[in-house]
């Protein structure tokens, strides 16, 4: 049995001395879909199921630990476990989160990568990424139905991703003595649309809104397509108000000195605040169109 030095050991019994030997060929990648420790994977294996991994990485620095020894068979991988001819596959259970979306983190793809490179120099899994299910080479667990018994997407979309562009680029170029090439970095504003910044801008509730509103108290914050209408309609009224005064003022300036009477004054100021506010509304109307 081959153990990992960087690993801790934590020995699966009796699955460690019962298991049928493994000439291991590949090593497949898997996501557990919690956030757990390399000991608390261990635990699961232990007391809660009948299958197990040759190894467990964690979130934290060095939480690596071994299981079984990679020349055993571990039954994470299905029809990869054991083939006929007595080859097999090394597996490693990876921690994320709920619903195996999150990448790996750093101090994860650092454990792959050694390990990876580790595996290559140690059974000589050869570096490249598997070409069929019996391929000797790396992978990651959906890459071949005859690695699930009932289909699987793990390591999950973005650790895929990682799989090709950083972790198997890593254990390749640690291997070979080259420098690691750059991750290749994602457009973080790829698939996002025109309508999905409108939203963001303009539909997102969180400002503030007006305390005089009559709604205030059941609506506290409104979005900022909201207020911007409310500054509309404010500036439509201080404009029809402004010119409503104006026009009032100046229609009495124009009647002192002339003999009309108390009637007249009022419908000539009436008259004159009515086509003022008129001209406002047709203005603004005719500007905004």
């Amino acid at each position: 049995m081959a153990w990992y030095p960087r690993a801790t050991k934590m020995e699966l019994q009796p699955e460690s001395d019962s298991q049928a030997a493994i000439r291991p060929t590949q090593l497949i990648l898997h996501s557990i879909v919690a956030n757990w420790t390399a000991r608390r994977t261990f635990e699961f294996w232990r007391d809660s199921t009948n299958l197990e991994s040759h190894f467990g990485i964690g979130y934290g620095a060095r939480d690596i630990a071994q299981y079984i020894g990679t020349e055993t068979r571990a039954d994470a991988n299905a029809g990869a476990n054991r083939r006929a001819d007595g080859t097999g596959a090394i597996s490693v259970e990876t921690a994320s989160n709920s619903t195996a979306t999150d990448p790996w983190n750093a101090s994860q793809v650092e454990e792959l990568i050694e390990l990876g490179v580790w595996a290559h120099r140690t059974h000589g899994i050869p570096l490249r990424i598997c070409r069929s299910h019996s391929d000797p080479g790396f992978g990651y667990h959906s890459m071949f139905s005859q690695w699930s018994t009932s289909g699987t997407a793990c390591p999950g979309k973005a650790r895929i991703a990682q799989f090709k562009s950083v972790v198997f680029p890593g254990i390749v170029a640690r291997a070979t003595n080259k420098p690691s090439p750059k991750p290749i970095e994602e457009d973080p504003m790829a698939g996002i649309t025109k309508q999905d910044i409108f939203n963001a801008v303009w539909k997102t509730d969180a400002i503030a809104g007006p305390t005089d509103a009559i709604d205030h108290k059941t609506n506290p914050t409104w979005q900022a397509q909201s207020v911007l209408r409310d500054v509309q309609v404010r500036v439509r009224a201080l404009s029809a108000s402004q010119a409503a005064q104006t026009a009032a003022i100046k229609t009495l300036a124009g009647l002192v000195g002339k003999s009309v009477d108390t009637a007249a004054v009022v419908a000539a100021v009436q008259k004159a605040i009515s086509d003022a506010v008129i001209k406002v509304d047709v203005d603004i109307n005719s500007k905004e169109s």
